[in-house]
């Protein structure tokens, strides 16, 4: 569900005609649904309304600022994996206790801001971290509340790249050292247990995955409360898929909180949830213009001025993403490959994509854009950040501005030799 619709053969986004607004900011952009924001997050509350819950929303799928301000006022929490994000979090008016820490290169300052604030769990992922959070609160006079993330050995994710929770992965404390690394925690003056954590992967698209990787954390926490481990938290992390376009339907929120409230209604403990693209994925999209045309000897290339800098996604993950013309047109459907400005052969956004026939200055939106689209841009090719919009009903506000050449280039310094 979003709220992106074709009005008389023109796409809107809420109240807003989208053709209009690139002719005021110029293209590409992106563009969020503030009104599909704050239904996403309400949808994935109201599947466990009944449930003792902290939903902390992951900061990574999209961290503008304006973003996580709605979702603070939708009571969410932030899980972060960066100092930066921590301060994003906060800086948006996220309590401190809602704030989860995960990521698996801590450094020693971003513990000691996270220890700062007061957050509500580190999310430990090896033993070298678990002594360093140790070390620092014990010379801090504090204890530092700590749940350890366990790598089920189970693969998941609609991507080898967003897979998280096999042995080959870099993320957790692998499943046969589980219990023994809880056993030195127990020991450790700096830390408290609280809670197990795990996350398998992202843009997960059934539940069987999820449920095998439950099952074997329900049955670790049982084994950890024989060994006097005070589990009273249960993490499970994110990873809920979203319908790209692609044919693929990922189970609803519902059925989603049906098989979790039935593997861990007899643990007793509080449940985390880590959600990320389930909220931002659909509430956003990639405005872009036609450039040129260019028939080659066995294809066509609709060329667009928004490059693999601007959206990493089909690049990195081959992610499939719809691609949807501004104004609908009758015109024959044609096959393009639909390709970015960038200079390398990755920079395409859809190979042999039947769509309408469209023309050079022609704007198209590359569909379900809001989580790590924005989020992963760069300057690359000198290339400035691209604009982030966001709509509430017929308003729009710019809520990331393109910069000009001179703000890209202000942090940059010539050595007085050169000058």
């Amino acid at each position: 569900m979003h709220h992106f619709q074709y009005r008389e053969n023109r796409l809107f986004a809420e109240d807003v005609d989208l053709t209009a607004l690139a002719e005021q900011i110029g293209t590409p952009f992106y563009v969020y649904s503030e009104a599909t924001l704050r239904r996403h997050m309400r949808v994935f509350r109201q599947a466990f309304e009944h449930t003792d819950a902290l939903i902390a929303y992951a900061v990574k799928a999209n961290p503008n600022l304006a973003v996580l301000k709605i979702l603070a006022r939708e009571g969410a929490g932030a899980d972060v994996v960066s100092g930066g994000e921590l301060q994003r979090a906060l800086e948006a008016s996220i309590s401190p206790e809602k704030i989860v820490f995960s990521g698996v290169a801590k450094t020693f300052d971003e513990i000691n801001a996270a220890i700062d604030v007061g957050i509500y769990q580190f999310n430990v992922e090896s033993e070298p971290e678990l002594e360093a959070i140790a070390k620092i609160a014990r010379a801090r006079q504090t204890t530092a509340p700590i749940a350890l993330r366990i790598n089920p050995d189970v693969s998941a994710g609609g991507h080898e790249k967003i897979s998280t929770g096999r042995t080959e992965d870099k993320f957790g404390v692998p499943w046969s050292m589980a219990r023994s690394l809880y056993g030195k925690a127990r020991a450790l003056e700096g830390v408290a247990i609280k809670g197990v954590d795990v996350h398998i992967g992202s843009q997960i698209a059934e539940l069987a995955p999820f449920e095998s990787a439950f099952k074997k954390i329900a049955t670790l926490i049982a084994d950890l409360r024989a060994d006097g481990c005070p589990i009273e938290r249960l993490d499970l992390g994110g990873g809920l898929g979203i319908p790209y376009g692609e044919g693929v339907t990922p189970p609803h929120p519902k059925d989603y909180a049906e098989m979790i409230t039935r593997v861990t209604k007899p643990l007793d403990v509080q449940l985390i949830f880590e959600p990320g693209r389930m909220i931002a994925g659909n509430a956003g999209v990639l405005v872009t213009r036609v450039v040129y045309v260019k028939e080659s000897i066995d294809r066509k290339f609709l060329i667009v001025d928004a490059g693999m800098n601007d959206l990493m996604r089909p690049a990195l993950y081959d992610a499939w993403h719809d691609i949807w013309p501004v104004e609908k047109t009758e015109r024959d459907i044609t096959e393009y490959d639909v390709v970015g400005p960038v200079c390398e052969s990755s920079d395409r956004f859809a190979k042999a994509r039947s769509l309408p026939e469209l023309l050079p200055s022609e704007l198209v939106s590359i569909m379900s854009t809001g989580a790590y689209g924005a989020a992963q841009t760069s300057q690359y090719n000198s290339r400035p950040l691209i604009p982030e919009i966001l709509v509430h009903h017929d308003q729009h506000a710019v809520i990331r501005q393109r910069p000009s050449f001179q703000k890209m280039i202000e942090s940059e310094v010539i050595p007085t030799w050169l000058v």
